[in-house]
């Protein structure tokens, strides 16, 4: 498939998403998004269009952010550093957007599942309180 296709999908997958997803000042959105190299990941008011909080892997909050990059094991740790900072803004439920990401685990060598970098971060981000 091209990659203007592929574009062009995930911006319809994007746009479809957002039209069912709104946050509002007691229950945010979660906003995910994935580049190539870093993950970000905002509370956003929608009501007011106003940022809450965020975090990223570049964030100068992020423990040992040389290492982090945009895997799985990346997710995790900034999707428990995004509920932190949550709960600091005083912030206990959200509605998640995965920004047109898939959502997806599969099954392991050893029979296990295997999250992927999205299901990773929104699992850490409940381990650490936050719900969904």
């Amino acid at each position: 498939m091209r990659t203007q296709k592929k574009q062009k999908l995930h911006q319809l997958r994007r746009w479809r998403i957002r039209s069912k997803v709104a946050g509002t000042a007691e229950r945010p959105r979660m906003a995910v998004c994935f580049t190539n190299a870093h993950i970000y990941v905002q509370f956003i008011d929608d009501a007011a269009g106003k940022t809450l909080a965020c975090t990223s892997t570049r964030a100068k909050t992020a423990p040992d952010r040389a290492k982090l990059a945009a895997n799985v094991s990346g997710a995790k740790v900034v999707g428990k550093l995004a509920a932190e900072m949550a709960k600091a803004q005083g912030i206990t439920s959200v509605v998640f957007d995965r920004g047109g990401e898939r959502y997806h685990w599969s099954e392991g060598k050893d029979g296990k599942p295997v999250l992927g970098k999205v299901a990773a971060l929104a699992e850490a981000a409940r381990e650490a309180g936050l719900k969904f």
